[in-house]
């Protein structure tokens, strides 16, 4: 361990909080960057966020609808990292590495339904309810 990484864990109070947003921020930064599935959810959460406005009736709606989105996009960035890690291990194929993977996509697919099925029944309850 760098002297550099030594003195920024033994960080705290105000400085381990900006230290901890700025991984953060370039953690979100890489994912933009290198993930494909990260940037299609977030296109699409960056649409459907204003329309939680609409489609949301009472605030617990609107966060609901929203919370969906942001949950989403919480798990893509866990599987993408699952991912990096697997391929950081090696290129070779292993049958663990492909479940790990296997199962971080299926993460990714319950996540999805999950906001489909939230947002189908908010809009079938605003629009015909």
């Amino acid at each position: 361990m760098t002297e550099s990484m030594k003195s920024r864990s033994r960080e705290t109070g105000f400085r381990h909080l900006v230290y901890s947003t700025s991984y953060s921020l370039k953690g979100l930064v890489a994912a933009f960057r290198n993930e494909a599935a990260f940037r299609q959810e977030l296109a699409l959460c960056v649409v459907l966020v204003p329309l939680a406005y609409w489609i949301g009736e009472n605030p617990i709606e609107w966060l609901v609808l929203v919370g969906s989105c942001i949950f989403v996009l919480i798990v893509e960035l866990l599987n993408s990292a699952v991912e990096t890690v697997v391929d950081r291990i090696g290129p070779e194929h292993h049958e663990l590495s492909g479940r790990a993977k296997d199962i971080g996509s299926a993460a990714v697919m319950l996540a999805l339904g999950m906001a489909a099925i939230t947002w189908g029944l908010l809009a079938y309850q605003k629009f015909f309810g």
